[in-house]
């Protein structure tokens, strides 16, 4: 009560702190709605034959695009993270800090981070389905979408690296390590709680991605056997349903699925980053 009588006092921070607290209800609002919306709507058209082995046209079933999202997720965070992690540890222990093709670094990664995924699509497209002649595919898929997410990684494992106190470093070199101990047994452990923050926002943007696999993956519904077989993700399967307009109630049911699928993920990959925060 005493705070808000402050505010009372100053006109501007209180209209200051009636905005932030509307915006605030708006957004959690809306995503409380968003998730209301689905559940209600998708729950009741949850049935198991939707989760059968293979999918036909009778239960279309979702359990394959399940099998290859976690298939996709995996081996594009196993090329994105490390080619990420690298590259932000060059431009902030080892590259010359202020020059330009630091700065040109950064801004062509910044840039990058703002394109529309259906330019990596059409991008993936033409590099590795035509150009490469790789078809639509499974590993098609994992470069564009690990491409599409080093950005994100690099500029938040720079952030985090760069916010370690640089004591750290200093002591670590006054005890007579080198450059390379100190890097990666001082400044990345350090760095590993906001590296991890960068890795859990591309494994959401992986998972929940349709538009650059639509051109590069493909839409089959089959489980990928090899990483040049052609399928679709969960996400992807949402989109093929709702395109056709004849299963409006399986893709409800499989946005559930989706939903509790990120979340899932999003949970462990949190619980994660705890531990080896601690």
């Amino acid at each position: 009560m005493k705070k808000f009588t402050e505010y009372v006092k100053h006109p501007g921070s209180l209209v200051t702190l009636i905005l932030i607290l509307l915006s605030a209800a708006v957004t959690i609002g809306a995503v409380l709605f968003i998730i209301a919306y689905i559940l209600i709507n998708g729950i009741p058209n949850l049935k198991w034959e939707m989760f059968s082995p293979e999918y036909n046209t009778d239960n279309l079933s979702m359990l394959p695009s399940i099998i290859n999202t976690l298939y996709l997720t995996f081996l594009t965070l196993l090329i994105a993270v490390p080619v990420g992690v690298f590259s932000a540890v060059f431009l902030v222990e080892y590259a010359k800090s202020g020059s330009v093709f630091v700065k040109i670094i950064r801004i062509t990664n910044e840039t990058l981070a703002g394109i529309p995924s259906i330019v990596y699509g059409l991008f993936g497209f033409l590099a590795f389905v035509i150009a490469r002649a790789w078809g639509y595919s499974l590993i098609a898929g994992v470069l564009t979408l690990a491409i599409m997410v080093l950005p994100v990684i690099i500029r938040t494992t720079e952030e985090s690296i760069m916010a370690v106190d640089a004591s750290y470093r200093e002591g670590s070199y006054g005890l007579g390590a080198g450059k390379l101990q100190t890097v990666f047994k001082i400044v990345l452990p350090s760095a590993v709680p906001g590296i991890l923050s960068g890795i859990i926002l591309s494994t959401g943007r992986i998972v929940g991605e349709t538009a650059a696999l639509i051109y590069t993956a493909g839409t089959v519904p089959d489980a990928a056997e090899k990483l040049t077989s052609s399928s679709r993700t969960l996400s992807v399967h949402l989109y093929c349903l709702l395109n056709e307009g004849l299963h409006t109630e399986e893709a409800y049911a499989t946005a559930v699925v989706l939903l509790l699928v990120v979340l899932i993920i999003n949970g462990i990959s949190t619980m994660l980053a705890k531990k080896i925060a601690k």
